[in-house]
């Protein structure tokens, strides 16, 4: 492997590179500085120095710290020299752009409960003034504990008015992992959603020493409890809390100091706590969301529904900040949305802009086979001639061409109807992220005529760094680089892949109180390691192909990407959920394979009843299998065949006999949030999956 980066894209970052994105507009990358006029670059010179005259900054000495109350060097370079501000001059900017419109809107009962912007504005001070009396100290956090709600965007941004650091818990950690982050963050306040969520907190709270009060924000008390307080008396609290103080605290916040917390999931030791500034929030609010094509109030209102973990940056950068920026219209899913009524939601808002997480978007897909299998002869045939039109011509068409009549007839006869019954009906903007994404699916929405486009970046860089949109698309790729920001690939080798480095307002500050694991993510120039592999295209667009930790070297020494085989093997064989590729320092590679099956809309957790797609399956090799339970241990000889000769024509397009998967087996269960296997976002935790199914794996290379 090269050890070199790419010959044009130098490692300073105030020079010009093809990994640049254009002077804040998408159109495309910025003439060489050294070409331009002398003038020119005098002039963008000064607008930079004038920038970082005029900021009210806090004094740093680095581009990255440890310390919740450090501040940093902000990278404000001639890409994009905006002032850098505030959350709370963002959002009274937006105020005053959009103060009567509607913000958040709740179902309660029948009825959806809005919430304009002034108003939410107006909360969220109140909000600050309870964290206040409280006792919320500077650089503390406020940590919340729930499914997404309007009480969890008031509280959020009422810590930050009120100088906290706001920090997202997951609804699914136990209780030791809720005790981590809230000891982590120095927590002065925890906000959670319902009883189930408080008992978490009980368990642990005599361990907190930060801890000053807890507050409930959905359903009523079970129990009066010391310093433990319902949503409406939280909000009464600070009304002895003047206004003036309040702007005081406020006026003392600078756009280069912490005010979020992301924790990374955590698959490798203890969860990592991603600090993000101000400026990190609302500069990536702004520049990323218009690479996605969101459009701000002023020219039309757009509607979302809020539903994936807050706690994760993919959510929180697109729901709440950006919600913020843009003046959107957020409505708030119910908390079994995952589990079913995510669909009636959709139906009933029609949304704009949608994003899913990859197995958000694969359950989807699921749902549809299931529904198109139980149509009609006629029906049926008439939405698969529909879909594969729409597939064809997809792939085919260029932005500028002109839809063939078929196409057309074809979306409106069918399509249409289909993407109405899903709540899709007003969407235009199809959203993927947080992992990668198979083809199969992307595929599958195209025949929807629903392109899906790609978001690739991570919690250290504020969410996206490169983004698809209506725009700029190209198959299976993430799109091309925010404008404003830089990349870099390092480490090439023979066939263009290499390291993605990131630069840019939207990179992290540092991790809390971790300086080794900062200076292991950041090198020495500031660049973020992002710890994937990736090539670009001759039109800058980037496909990632791995990450270097998942990449499996063999014990002859060989580089094997696992996502591509794993990828190839779920869509040769539609009856398989997920894939794990085994095989580092090992003698040939093997794999782990689930199948589709029914979840529990209870608890989650996948059960022993198989899929409808996966029943149908069986049913064209002739088996009768109906649980997994059915075909597990090779008691179904046909399915177990069908696999065999699926994996086998996977093999043949190996590109070296390293590349090949010699032995396979079927596990009992699919995997789960629930199980660990999936992080919440539903990525693959690989090295749960390999300690939890250690006999499995030695199993296969026993002697």
């Amino acid at each position: 492997m090269s050890t070199s980066t790419q010959t044009h894209q130098q490692t300073d970052p105030a020079s010009n590179q093809l990994g640049n994105s254009s002077d804040c507009s998408p159109s495309g990358p910025m003439t060489d500085l050294l070409e331009q006029d002398v003038g020119e670059g005098l002039s963008e010179k000064k607008s930079v120095e004038k920038v970082l005259a005029g900021a009210e900054l806090a004094p740093a000495q680095s581009l990255w710290t440890t310390e919740a109350s450090g501040s940093v060097q902000l990278r404000i370079d001639e890409l994009c020299p905006e002032q850098p501000i505030t959350v709370h001059q963002m959002f009274t900017n937006s105020v005053q752009k959009y103060g009567k419109l509607t913000a958040l809107a709740t179902k309660r009962g029948n009825e959806w409960e809005k919430v304009t912007f002034s108003e939410y504005y107006h909360l969220s001070r109140m909000a600050a003034k309870s964290f206040l009396k409280l006792g919320l100290e500077r650089f503390h956090s406020v940590a919340i504990l729930g499914f997404n709600s309007a009480e969890w965007f008031i509280a959020a941004v009422g810590t930050v008015f009120a100088g906290g650091i706001m920090t997202g818990i997951y609804t699914t950690n136990s209780p030791d992992a809720c005790l981590f982050v809230a000891n982590d963050s120095r927590a002065n306040v925890i906000v959670v959603e319902n009883q189930k969520q408080l008992e978490k907190i009980l368990q642990v709270r005599d361990t907190l020493p930060h801890l000053k009060a807890i507050v409930q924000y959905s359903g009523s008390l079970k129990e009066k409890m010391p310093n433990l307080y319902s949503w409406e008396e939280f909000m009464g609290l600070g009304l002895e809390i003047s206004d003036q103080e309040l702007d005081e605290v406020i006026s003392n916040q600078k756009a280069n100091q912490c005010c979020v917390l992301i924790y990374t999931s955590g698959t490798t030791g203890s969860p990592k706590a991603v600090m993000l500034s101000h400026d990190n929030i609302t500069w990536t609010a702004h520049h990323a969301s218009k690479a996605g094509d969101i459009q701000s109030a002023e020219v039309r209102q757009e509607y979302l529904v809020s539903y994936l973990p807050l706690s994760h940056i993919a959510a929180q950068i697109y729901d709440l900040w950006t919600g913020i920026q843009w003046g959107e219209q957020v409505f708030f899913a119910q908390p079994d949305a995952l589990k079913g009524s995510l669909v009636d939601t959709l139906r009933e808002v029609n949304p704009t802009a949608h994003m899913g997480v990859p197995r958000v978007w694969e359950k989807i897909m699921e749902k549809i086979k299931e529904g198109i299998s139980q149509c009609g002869y006629m029906k049926r045939k008439l939405v698969t001639w529909a879909m594969s039109v729409s597939l064809e011509a997809n792939q085919r068409l260029t932005k500028d061409e002109e839809k063939s009549f078929l196409f057309t007839l074809a979306d409106s006869l069918v399509l249409q109807k289909l993407r109405a019954e899903l709540g899709f009906s007003s969407c235009v903007k199809f959203f993927s992220g947080a992992a990668p994404i198979g083809k199969e699916t992307l595929q599958f929405f195209l025949g929807l005529n629903i392109r899906l486009y790609e978001a690739y970046g991570m919690s250290e860089s504020s969410g996206p760094h490169f983004m698809s949109g209506p725009n700029v698309f190209r198959f299976s790729s993430c799109g091309k680089v925010v404008p404003g920001c830089r990349y870099k690939l390092v480490n090439i080798d023979a066939d263009g892949i290499g390291e993605v480095c990131f630069w840019g307002r939207n990179v992290f500050m540092g991790f809390l109180n971790l300086q080794h694991k900062t200076k292991e993510a950041l090198d020495e120039d500031g660049w973020l390691h992002s710890g994937d592999l990736g090539k670009v295209d001759e039109d800058g667009f980037l496909y990632i192909t791995g990450r270097i930790k998942e990449l499996i070297i063999t014990a002859g020494g060989e580089n094997v990407p696992p996502l591509p085989i794993e990828d190839a093997v779920k869509q040769e064989l539609p009856i398989i959920s997920n894939a794990m590729l085994i095989g580092d320092k090992r003698k040939f590679l093997s794999i782990l394979l689930t199948l589709k099956c029914t979840i529990n809309p209870e608890t989650t957790e996948p059960t022993d009843i198989l899929s409808l797609e996966a029943v149908e399956y069986c049913q064209r090799l002739g088996s009768r299998a109906t649980k997994v339970s059915d075909i597990i241990g090779g008691k179904d000889k046909l399915v177990y065949q069908s696999i065999e000769e699926g994996i086998a024509k996977v093999n043949s397009k190996a590109t070296s006999n390293a590349q090949r998967i010699q032995k396979w087996t079927i596990l009992g269960k699919d995997f789960s949030i629930v199980g660990g296997e999936l992080g919440p976002t539903m990525k693959l935790r690989r090295p749960v999956v390999l300690q939890k199914y250690h006999s499995e794996i030695q199993s296969f290379y026993r002697e």
